[in-house]
């Protein structure tokens, strides 16, 4: 049996906020690079050869198994245009934005020194209030 969809407990992070002082945008999206989770897969991908997708986890869209330096270039450019949560973690942005079509997908933060991300596709009633 599959678990239910887990509707994220604290749905306050959904909203485009303002970096911290001084912070240069351009900067940190040289930083950043997108490395994919495989839980969030269910067949082979640049994340992983191997998928393991949680019961409860939304899966990416099988067209961006294989397109990491497009997924990059989507994350830097929505860092760029501040397309981010006000929470940051150490020099980075918790969240990253980006709408591709009628999809807005999340990047999330997991690694705070290196500046590395996975994402996933939001819900269609997950709303980032603020992105454009």
């Amino acid at each position: 049996m599959r678990a239910p969809k887990r509707k994220r407990a604290n749905p306050k992070h959904l909203a485009v906020g303002t970096p911290p002082a001084d912070v240069n945008l351009s900067a940190i999206a040289a930083q950043v690079r997108y490395i994919g989770s495989v839980y969030h897969k269910d067949i082979p991908s640049f994340a992983g050869q191997v998928p393991r997708p949680r019961p409860d986890a939304s899966i990416c869209p099988r067209h961006l198994a294989w397109r990491q330096s497009d997924i990059d270039v989507w994350l830097r450019d929505a860092i760029r245009l501040g397309h981010c949560s006000a929470l940051w973690e150490g020099s980075f942005p918790r969240y990253v934005w980006r709408r591709e079509g009628a999809v807005t997908y999340e990047a999330r933060l997991i690694n705070s020194h290196s500046g590395e991300y996975k994402g996933y596709p939001l819900e269609s009633d997950e709303i980032v209030r603020g992105l454009p």
